[in-house]
């Protein structure tokens, strides 16, 4: 992987709810933003944008499984400032709004130990 996009993603690992614009992203590896934005779409196969929602609704679903956090707060915490789109994208990636998965998935999981 091209080192400048794999230092970006490493950026966004280390702080989920860090909002980078394409130009700030642009400008921590001294490119243009069509060039960063050309390059790590290539790389990743997603745009910048894309991946770091991937990111977060991985990151949600993982403290919907393992924390006591309220929605809200899980929500607040993977780096999303409005439920009603966190909810809806939630849903259309896994299958289920957060409150249906957290509850199926404790459920699910008490049922197999």
């Amino acid at each position: 992987m091209d080192a400048r996009v794999d230092f970006l993603i490493g950026h966004m690992k280390r702080d989920i709810q860090q909002r980078l614009s394409a130009d700030v992203m642009a400008g921590m590896v001294n490119l243009s933003t069509s060039r960063i934005a050309h390059l790590f779409k290539r790389e990743a196969q997603v745009s910048p944008q894309l991946f770091v929602k991937m990111m977060r609704m991985q990151h949600a679903k993982l403290l919907l499984e393992t924390s006591f956090l309220t929605v809200k707060q899980v929500m607040i915490t993977a780096g999303f400032n409005d439920a009603s789109h966190f909810v809806r994208d939630f849903k259309r990636l896994f299958g289920k709004t957060p409150s249906q998965y957290r509850r199926e998935y404790k459920v699910t999981s008490s049922g197999s130990s």
